[in-house]
């Protein structure tokens, strides 16, 4: 048995059987998640299970909060394509989790500053992108919910998590043209929200799938005047 060829054996069936037919087409996409080592941001106890087409549960979390977890990879992938990072591009993340999908923001982007509320997951993160050699990535304890002090802009803010309503603090945290990405709702049923800002209060925003995940903790609840 070659344990490294099975790895690659089960991250090819991860792309070509869960993510490609998921309309992520783009080959970079597809490329940077065959070369950047997701079993390398799982949990050991759960890392037989860093390929399938899951949810895994974090460890390291402090607070013990409900719903700490990997987001799916066919997820993951479908909102690193639909958001367009590119290289000049600063980004913010909410929610960093073990830090993989701020990994895959920091193979497109500048840089990427990654918000995790609880301490524990913050450090486990910081730890996993520091191991695997990622170095334009700032893990910061801190409440996604609560504005940044600096007031700072950004191209490119992704929630790793479900909201339910779409954050306008962080709309407002967009460069022009920048871009949001959000998954929006209630279960049984939500939306991934893209939202381009185009002007001082307008933005621009698209539904393109369905999905489920985890709630963002502090975030508003829902209003009757949610988009």
């Amino acid at each position: 048995m070659n344990p490294q060829a099975d790895l690659e054996r089960l991250r090819f069936n991860m792309i070509e059987q869960q993510i490609r037919p998921w309309d992520v087409l783009d080959l970079e996409i597809l490329d940077l998640l065959a070369h950047v080592r997701r079993e390398d941001y799982v949990p050991r106890a759960h890392r037989g299970l860093a390929f399938f087409d899951m949810e895994i549960p974090l460890e390291g979390a402090k607070t013990k909060e409900p719903g700490q977890c990997m987001l799916s990879p066919k997820v993951e992938a479908r909102m690193l394509q639909d958001l367009r990072v590119q290289k000049h591009e600063s980004v913010l993340e909410i929610g960093s989790g073990s830090g993989f999908m701020a990994a895959l923001l920091a193979h497109r982007a500048a840089q990427v500053l990654t918000l995790e509320i609880d301490p524990g997951l913050a450090a486990v993160a910081a730890e996993n992108l520091r191991r695997n050699g990622v170095s334009n990535v700032e893990v910061r304890n801190a409440d996604g919910a609560v504005p940044l002090p600096s007031g700072p802009t950004f191209d490119v803010i992704v929630l790793s998590g479900s909201v339910a309503r779409l954050p306008q603090g962080l709309m407002g945290s967009l460069k022009m043209g920048g871009r949001l990405a959000a998954i929006v709702g209630d279960e049984p049923m939500m939306r991934a929200h893209f939202v381009t800002r185009v002007g001082e209060g307008k933005w621009d925003i698209v539904q393109p799938w369905d999905t489920v995940a985890p709630r963002l903790l502090n975030f508003p609840a829902p209003s009757r005047f949610n988009f």
